[in-house]
């Protein structure tokens, strides 16, 4: 069953926001996810395997990833993920805000600066 998402004004978590991310390009399943995950940000986050398939399975609910293939492998079933539309454009909407945030953090520490103005505590 798919829950409806309703508009999102709030930001995501990181581990949704990597999920997703990790699908944009490709469909993956859950160990080449956790691998993109932990690559992609420098090895600053590592899902644990409960963490990660709880994710994906809120996520299939919400409407944002669904399953793309399943195969056997060495008789356990390998799910391959893939965004949705809904995802894609819940991902999109989250780079934007994720942009905006960090031009204007950007804008203000060279305004800063160019003033002499930091004022940075030690």
């Amino acid at each position: 069953m798919v829950r409806a998402v309703t508009d999102r004004k709030k930001p995501l978590q990181e581990p949704t926001l990597l999920i997703l991310t990790a699908l944009a390009d490709a469909p993956r399943h859950g160990y080449a996810l956790g691998q993109e995950i932990t690559e992609m940000s420098e090895g600053r986050v590592k899902l644990r395997t409960g963490t990660l398939y709880g994710a994906l399975e809120r996520l299939q609910a919400d409407g944002l990833i669904a399953v793309f293939a399943e195969e056997r492998v060495e008789g356990r079933l390998r799910r391959t993920y893939a965004l949705t539309v809904q995802g894609r454009r819940t991902l999109t909407e989250e780079a934007r805000r994720l942009a905006a945030t960090a031009r204007e953090a950007t804008r203000r520490l060279n305004k800063a600066a160019d003033s002499g103005a930091a004022g940075a505590l030690a």
